[in-house]
Parts: C-alpha cells; sequence; structure tokens
C-alpha cells in the first residue's frame, strides 16, 4: 500500500489564466407569509350573551374578560373581531361555532374576511 501525496506547503500560485474559485452560494427562495384572516361575529337578536362568551373562550381562546369585552363590542356594534388567524384556522374556527350554535339552536353567524394589515 502507497500512501497519497501530500499536499504542497506554503501558499499555492494561482496564475493569470486560472480561474478564480469561491463559495458557491445558493440562494434560498423566501418563503411568503401566508395572508392572515379575521373571523368577524355578527349580531343578532337571540343568542344568549353567555352562549358567545362561551364560544369566544372555548374556540378562540379568550379569557373570561377579553370575551365579555369582545361579545359586548359585538352587541353594540353589529360586528367584533374575535381574532386573526390563516386561512384554514379561521375557517375551522368559524366551522366551530357556527355548528355549535345551531345544535343549540342559537342563529350566531361569524364570517371571514382578509385582514387589511399584511
Amino acid at each position: 500500500m502507497s500512501t497519497p501525496p501530500r499536499p504542497p506547503k506554503g501558499p499555492i500560485d494561482i496564475g493569470e489564466d486560472t480561474p478564480q474559485t469561491g463559495i458557491a452560494v445558493k440562494t434560498r427562495a423566501k418563503t411568503k407569509k401566508p395572508a392572515m384572516y379575521k373571523v368577524l361575529m355578527l349580531n343578532d337578536d337571540y343568542t344568549p350573551m353567555e352562549f358567545v362568551v362561551h364560544v369566544l373562550k372555548r374556540f378562540f381562546g379568550k379569557s373570561n374578560q377579553e370575551a365579555t369585552r369582545i361579545m359586548l363590542h359585538v352587541h353594540q356594534k353589529g360586528v367584533g373581531v374575535c381574532g386573526v388567524y390563516t386561512y384554514e384556522v379561521a375557517e375551522t374556527k368559524v366551522n366551530q361555532t357556527m355548528d355549535l350554535a345551531r345544535q343549540q339552536q342559537h342563529p350566531l353567524q361569524c364570517t371571514i374576511e382578509k385582514d387589511g394589515d399584511d
């Protein structure tokens, strides 16, 4: 068995005719942030306020105080934002809310609107 040749010591002279070498940098495509959507709750004259607070706590992770504030805003202004999420998450939260409202025979309505703060 023979030993492989040793690399030369000291700087290597690359002449004028030799192309320069460097580090190849692969550019990575920047991932675009997903579009965000507001889940809006609409006021009606029949759904109990306690049910709305329950929904906001259960499906939107709001504290009792925050859920009450949002519920009162919806009641007074006619519409309110429950949260801002990616489309799939917003759609799921609307479906969960509407399914539970139907099961409880409440006419509560939620909708999705693209968030303009992007």
